[in-house]
């Protein structure tokens, strides 16, 4: 028996224009940072890969969280394509500085989506972005001392391969993560 109840749409809004953004900005850092992550690995600088893959899950992970998001709010989703990402390096610092300047963009452009979600009384919405919030902190911490260890070694990658070894930067799990679409990898 079909429903007579039509479905409401969601109305529009800036801060769900910006989250569709952001699946994109999200999708394009993790581009980024397999292409930093290969980088490595051809350098033969296994840690450094390993590092920067698990950067590209977690990023594409928060991306396929707003997607979540989206859906369970019924507000239509379009998946975007991403920007080309940097794959020409110097040094191995230049990689990880480009790395902390992307966390710094999109620690921006979170807090942009908390001000919009605030600003338009989208109370859901902020609550959803506390979670992000929180890990761009720890993100941008993360590559800011991943980028100091990079400085003290002086191009002996070695050292930094052992930092990396010994203090597994950026591992810790958060069990309060929201949902990603299709389960986080």
């Amino acid at each position: 028996m079909a429903s007579n109840v039509k479905k409401i749409a969601p109305k529009k809004s800036k801060f769900h224009e910006l989250l569709q953004t952001q699946v994109g900005n999200e999708f394009s850092a993790s581009q980024q940072y397999i292409a930093l992550a290969v980088w490595f690995d051809n350098e033969d600088l296994p840690r450094l890969a390993s590092h920067f893959y698990k950067q590209a899950l977690e990023e594409r992970n928060h991306a396929m969280m707003i997607v979540q998001f989206l859906m369970d709010n019924d507000i239509p989703v379009a998946i975007p394509g991403t920007a080309a990402p940097l794959n020409e390096f110097k040094t191995p610092r230049d990689l990880v500085d480009l790395a902390l300047r992307q966390e710094q963009q999109v620690t921006d452009q979170i807090v942009a989506l908390a001000r919009a979600a605030r600003e338009e009384g989208d109370y859901i919405g902020e609550q959803f972005l506390q979670w992000f919030l929180k890990e761009q902190v720890e993100e941008v911490s993360s590559m800011k001392t991943l980028l100091t260890i990079m400085d003290r070694a002086d191009g002996n990658m070695f050292y930094v391969e052992t930092f990396l070894t010994r203090e597994s930067v950026g591992d810790a799990a958060d069990s309060g993560a929201p949902t990603a679409a299709g389960g986080a990898l």
